[in-house]
């Protein structure tokens, strides 16, 4: 009978014996996973409607100023926002292969890859600042000080408000990636990961894409409106 209670005192230890990295109040580390993964699930959902605000408030002054839409959007470098879209894209690819190698629990190729990740969103971050610093100079700053040469310049100021509206709170968000980016980096290089725990890594990659993704809309609806009829 000892035998059998001590057997079973040490199944039931066994049954619940924690993995360093889990949190007390979760029974298991996949248990933990699941519940960090909804977490970041329902975040971005909010992210989405916050977004979703400033695309609707787009769209409903593009209707009401269609010209002023075009010209607006003339004066934004297509060519800097494709190399940028080009950049998250590529960055996409990067943080995808972290997520990987942390599954299979690669830590000098995760590290390798965060490290490019980053270094593909400080580029993005760097060209946004040098089409700031020109719309500066234009003198295309929403405000007192506002200036365009041309017909419909309310209209467009309005364009460049939101331009910036969205564009600085996609970088914002860029911001806050790269420094959970730097987080995840040194807690891989530390070997924080493995096989059993990479869950912190797939979290900043769904983030990562999201911001992406953003990008992917911001592009399109704000560098490329209504050019279509200037190349025919």
């Amino acid at each position: 009978m000892p035998n059998g209670v001590a057997a079973h005192a040490d199944a039931h230890g066994h049954a619940h014996a924690h993995h360093p990295a889990q949190q007390h109040h979760f029974e298991t580390l996949q248990q933990q996973a699941e519940a960090s993964t909804l977490g970041m699930w329902l975040f971005l959902v909010t992210e989405v409607m916050f977004f979703g605000g400033l695309f609707t408030a787009y769209m409903i002054y593009r209707i009401w100023y269609p010209e002023a839409w075009s010209l607006g959007s003339e004066e934004l470098d297509i060519k800097l926002g494709g190399f940028n879209t080009v950049v998250l894209i590529g960055s996409s690819l990067t943080m995808a292969m972290a997520v990987r190698n942390a599954q299979v629990g690669r830590r000098i190729a995760t590290v390798v890859q965060l490290i490019a990740t980053m270094l593909l969103g400080l580029v993005f971050l760097i060209v946004k600042a040098f089409e700031y610093k020109h719309k500066y100079d234009l003198g295309h700053i929403p405000g007192a000080n506002f200036h365009f040469e041309g017909p419909h310049a309310d209209q467009v100021q309005i364009f460049i408000s939101l331009y910036f509206a969205m564009t600085g709170l996609h970088a914002l968000h860029m911001v806050i990636g790269f420094g959970l980016m730097t987080v995840i980096t040194v807690m891989a290089w530390k070997g924080r990961f493995s096989k059993e725990r990479y869950t912190p890594v797939e979290l900043a990659g769904l983030y990562w894409h999201f911001v992406d993704i953003v990008w992917i809309f911001l592009f399109p609806l704000l560098y490329l409106v209504d050019r279509s009829h200037h190349f025919s």
